[in-house]
């Protein structure tokens, strides 16, 4: 790890992803923050199924895509979602 962590959980916390990011190389577009258990999702933005889910280190998906540390201070309770790898993050949060 290169400089400051920035993410509310330590890096070797498990989170969630899709097998199309952790082994095809999918882009993430949509990081979830839970309000719940501050956890965390990384998806590709395909329509989610149990059976394609993956759990990873938190430092596994900042190695696999580093783009995602611009949302690293992401709020409990939101969602950014963007079109591709070069778009910016749109944020929205529960009310």
């Amino acid at each position: 790890m290169i400089g400051k962590w920035l993410w509310d959980q330590p890096p070797n916390c498990a989170v969630i992803t899709d097998k199309s990011v952790l082994y095809e190389g999918a882009t993430i577009l949509v990081v979830t923050h839970d309000l719940d258990d501050h956890g965390w999702q990384f998806l590709s933005g395909a329509e989610p199924i149990v059976a394609n889910a993956a759990l990873v280190s938190l430092q596994e998906i900042v190695n696999l895509d580093p783009s995602v540390t611009r949302i690293a201070n992401l709020p409990p309770g939101c969602q950014a979602t963007r079109a591709n790898a070069q778009a910016d993050w749109q944020v929205i949060c529960q009310s």
